[in-house]
């Protein structure tokens, strides 16, 4: 897959490639996939990230954005985070990597927006052999997305229990 750089220099890479490479170095890697979208004046930016997390310590986080037209409604935009994870991990399952879960940026609790598609999403990625984190559970791999997306140079704070 094109488009895919290291969070911590920016460098690209190839996604699929990278990856194998970082597995054989290190085989008790888990990978994690999740993404966000922010709205922006007139386009929607979407972020995935590719998390491979390491058992013993420590994260390598790979990132594709990209700028769409402004989507408007809170429903096609956050399905829209949905299809970007899973295509992405469907590529890395096909090219021989196994993916240990997908974050979904969707909330459990009925008070919040993304309650909305919740159940439909996490069905959804669990009928295709994955499975899905939502909120209120650390979601590691979305956190990473979010903070690509936003403006570089921001402050942000890691989640606990990391």
């Amino acid at each position: 897959m094109k488009g895919f750089h290291v969070m911590d220099d920016g460098s690209a890479v190839h996604l699929l490639d990278h990856v194998r490479e970082l597995i054989a170095a290190q085989p008790d890697v888990e990978v994690l996939v999740g993404s966000d979208s922010q709205n922006r004046s007139g386009s929607t930016i979407y972020t995935t990230a590719v998390v491979l997390r390491y058992r013993r310590n420590g994260a390598h986080v790979l990132y594709c954005r990209e700028d769409r037209e402004r989507v408007r409604d809170l429903w096609t935009r956050l399905w829209g985070e949905v299809e970007r994870s899973l295509d992405v991990a469907q590529a890395l399952v096909e090219g021989g990597v196994p993916v240990r879960s997908i974050d979904m940026d969707l909330n459990s609790d009925p008070r919040f927006g993304s309650n909305k598609l919740h159940n439909a999403a996490v069905g959804h990625v669990r009928a295709l052999g994955y499975v899905a984190h939502t909120k209120p559970e650390m979601l590691i791999a979305t956190w990473a997305a979010n903070v690509l997306c936003q403006r570089w140079g921001r402050k942000h704070e890691a989640p606990t229990g990391l």
